[in-house]
């Protein structure tokens, strides 16, 4: 009966998020607040600074045919803003004391804002930022053969897909975990460490492919969410909590002990984070589709 309950506490979990209602006390009556460490609040700010200005620049540029970079700007600026709220708002201090707040953050970062982000395209785009000479300097050194090729190797979609599991299943490791929740900086590499390999993964998954690229992306998506539900299961199905950090600060946030908050984690990887990943690959799987026209099928058959 544990899961049971523990999918019941998704409920007032799901509720608080949007709100304020946490934003000052959790159920336990634990305040939190909002999170202004410069370590993330400056790359924030100067990330968002540096797309402003590319992108207006580019529009102003590009006259009636922005539609486009228009569309690149409002994903861009709608994954910087779940990003932004995912590390700064109560949240990110809520999940110091609760795993399934802890939960929530993540998935924001690498099924919400890393997508978004991807989508957007906006490397090229923040070049337009800085000065012809140093936006030369930088464009040569991004064209540079050794840096395309790394790119790319990283960018595979096996390679990507393996990283980001490979993220996912150590950094839960109960040992790993502990040591990312007893010190901030390890905290803020686990948090890299999910974002950078989300967006490798995303940029694997998303950008264009030939037939056979895309075929592969879709079977990774599918293997992700396996490998992704396999982990939040065992945590939803557990009946004891792994972590002790968690487990040594009682009773959990909405009246949950440490063994449903984890239970509560445990489910949102596993039915969240397993539909983002099997709905992207259906798109891609009936993109697929749409691109084989008649006459390739007549061919082939």
């Amino acid at each position: 009966m544990r899961p049971v309950r523990a999918a019941r506490g998704l409920v007032p979990v799901a509720l608080s998020v949007p709100g304020a209602a946490w934003a000052h006390t959790l159920g336990t009556g634990a305040s939190v607040g909002w999170t202004w460490d410069t370590w993330i609040t400056v790359p924030l700010a100067l990330s968002g600074l540096v797309a402003t200005i590319g992108w207006a620049r580019l529009l102003a540029r590009s006259g009636q045919g922005a539609s486009g970079l228009r569309r690149r700007g409002l994903c861009f600026l709608a994954g910087w803003l779940v990003l932004a709220g995912a590390l700064v708002s109560p949240l990110h201090e809520a999940g110091e004391r609760s795993f399934a707040m802890h939960m929530a953050e993540h998935e924001l970062l690498m099924l919400v804002a890393a997508p978004l982000l991807v989508v957007s395209r906006p490397l090229a785009v923040m070049l337009w930022a800085f000065p012809l000479p140093l936006r030369r300097v930088l464009g040569g050194a991004g064209a540079a053969k050794p840096v395309t090729a790394i790119w790319r190797a990283l960018t595979a979609p096996i390679l990507a897909t393996a990283l980001q599991a490979a993220a996912l299943w150590l950094w839960h490791m109960p040992l790993l975990f502990d040591i990312a929740l007893a010190d901030a900086g390890w905290h803020a590499v686990q948090h890299v460490s999910f974002l950078a390999s989300a967006l490798l993964f995303w940029t694997a998954m998303l950008r264009g492919h030939d037939t056979a690229q895309r075929g592969t992306a879709i079977l990774c998506l599918f293997a992700t969410a396996m490998i992704s539900g396999a982990l939040g299961a065992l945590m939803a199905l557990s009946a004891s909590p792994w972590y002790t950090g968690y487990s040594e600060l009682g009773m959990a946030p909405f009246g949950l002990t440490p063994a449903e908050d984890q239970q509560v984690a445990g489910l949102l990887m596993w039915v969240p984070g397993g539909l983002v990943h099997a709905a992207a690959a259906v798109l891609l799987m009936r993109a697929l589709l749409q691109d084989r026209s008649p006459g390739t099928l007549a061919y082939a058959d």
